[in-house]
């Protein structure tokens, strides 16, 4: 049997056969919910030593389903899962389905003159400190600013957030590639299921894209290094680029995203904090503090 590319943590008994009500609560907001959450952690994050705008990615595309890592893997978990009422058993046919499509409907969104996160080399650490840490194994739980200023004008959901991701896909699955000071790029995610059972083994709802080192006295989570895989999943540059394939068709809404980033970010965009593409098929649309007013009373 091949490396796993997902961890979850074994459990003794299933407990909670439910999803967890973040992901209802996201997916209610709809695509707006998951672009504000993500532009604002882009903004949470701009590097401090620039006066240049933080600039933003928001791409929909497709690949195919072989170019996503661990989707074999990601299928024999949920099609172990059962359902203990109509809506979470609704909920879990239809991830099912999701089995037989070959060509893959992705958002990326990628951002740039940001910090990315920090640590990745140190795996899952528990220190704050250590942003790659935080985001990619607390659930929860956001890094802490060292300026208490900055500290006190983060905007987001303080770590609930990271889970916008996963709500905009059908199979709640998402990724991260992250390209840190000094060049080290690693590629992580999650999926979030409900506690299940495969093998005669059970595990926790959520599932971690990660490699893992097991020895005598502990095991830790450790990030895969951002190399071999699909195109799509490449972040060259400083920043972060969130992947999420499977993304709802409903949130497939060019419209609707950039009615969003002007709602929610007209003044960061007007004082040349912040621009933004979007990028469809067949068209370009740059958001930015020229084109703000044009975009606005079109």
């Amino acid at each position: 049997m091949s490396k796993p590319y997902f961890q979850f943590s074994n459990i003794s008994n299933i407990e909670v056969a439910t999803f967890d009500n973040s992901l209802s609560n996201f997916y209610s907001q709809g695509i707006e919910g998951t672009i504000k959450e993500d532009i604002q952690n882009a903004l949470d994050a701009k590097l401090t030593n620039s006066e240049d705008p933080i600039k933003l990615k928001i791409t929909f595309d497709s690949v195919p389903k072989h170019d996503i890592p661990g989707i074999d893997e990601v299928f024999t978990h949920i099609n172990s899962l059962k359902g203990a009422n109509t809506y979470t058993t609704e909920t879990i046919d239809y991830m099912k389905y999701q089995e037989s499509i070959v060509n893959i409907p992705v958002l990326t969104i990628e951002d740039s003159n940001t910090k990315g996160l920090s640590g990745a080399k140190n795996g899952q650490s528990h220190d704050r400190q250590d942003t790659y840490g935080v985001y990619a194994y607390s659930k929860g739980v956001h890094s802490i600013e060292d300026n208490e200023r900055n500290e006190i004008s983060r905007g987001g959901s303080h770590g609930i957030g990271k889970i916008a991701n996963n709500a905009a896909s059908d199979i709640h699955l998402m990724y991260f590639a992250n390209c840190d000071e000094y060049g080290n790029r690693h590629l992580g995610g999650t999926i979030q299921l409900i506690e299940h059972r495969v093998e005669n083994q059970s595990y926790r709802s959520t599932g971690y894209f990660t490699d893992i080192i097991k020895n005598e006295n502990n095991t830790k989570f450790y990030p895969f290094e951002n190399k071999n895989f699909s195109p799509v999943f490449s972040k060259e540059s400083r920043g972060l680029k969130i992947i999420i394939p499977y993304v709802r068709e409903e949130f497939n809404n060019p419209i609707r995203i950039i009615r969003s980033i002007c709602d929610n970010f007209f003044l960061a965009i007007l004082n040349k904090r912040l621009e933004v593409s979007v990028k469809t098929d067949d068209k370009i649309v740059d958001i930015n503090h020229s084109t703000l007013k044009s975009i606005v009373t079109n």
